[in-house]
C-alpha cells in the first residue's frame, strides 16, 4: 500500500473514530497470513498531541506493518523496520515499555481490558509490540488467530 492509500485511509478510519473506539485501517498479506491494522482512539489523539497524524514519516511507518510479525524472529536486531516484539527484560525500562506495560497492559480498567474483551481475548493473550521504523515507533499489541494477526495501534513514540 502506498502512502497516498495510507493518508486516505487514516482519513476515513478517523471518521470512524467517531461511531466507536477502534477502526480498521488497512491488512497487509505475507507469507500466507495476514495482517490487519486498527488504530483507536487514544492512538489518533496522541498522533495529533505529537503532530504526527497524517505525517510522512507516519505513514513509512505504517508501511512496515507489511513486513508482518514473525514470532521466531521477533526481536529487533537494531537498525531493521518491521514489527518486534516488546518484552519487560530490558533495564532500565524505557519509555515504550512504561507506556505499553504501565499506562496500558498492567493498568486496571484500561483500554487493554476493552480491546482484549472485543476480540475474544484476555489481557494476557495480547502481545506487545512496536512498529518501527528510522522515524518512529508506533506501540500497540497483536491479537493471533490461526493465519491472521490483528494489530491494535495505541501509541507512538518518537524518542
Amino acid at each position: 500500500m502506498n502512502k497516498r492509500n495510507l493518508k486516505d485511509s487514516l482519513k476515513h478510519s478517523e471518521k470512524a473514530l467517531s461511531a466507536d473506539d477502534l477502526a480498521e485501517l488497512a491488512t497487509f498479506e505475507r507469507d500466507g497470513r495476514s495482517m490487519t491494522v486498527f488504530i483507536t482512539k487514544s492512538f489518533c489523539k496522541r498522533c495529533r498531541k505529537e503532530g504526527a497524524w497524517l505525517h510522512p514519516e507516519l505513514l513509512t511507518t505504517l508501511q512496515n506493518a507489511a513486513y508482518g510479525f514473525n514470532p521466531v524472529d521477533a526481536r529487533s536486531p537494531g537498525g531493521r523496520d518491521g514489527i518486534f516484539l516488546l518484552t519487560r527484560e530490558h533495564r532500565p525500562p524505557n519509555s515504550m515499555m512504561t507506556r505499553i506495560f504501565d499506562q496500558f497492559l498492567d493498568k486496571p480498567g484500561s483500554e487493554a481490558e476493552t480491546l482484549a474483551e472485543r476480540f475474544g481475548k484476555a489481557v494476557t493473550d495480547l502481545i506487545p509490540v512496536r512498529l518501527v521504523s528510522h522515524h518512529m515507533r508506533l506501540l500497540g499489541v497483536i491479537v493471533r488467530y490461526g493465519d491472521s494477526d490483528r494489530l491494535l495501534l495505541v501509541d507512538l513514540d518518537r524518542s
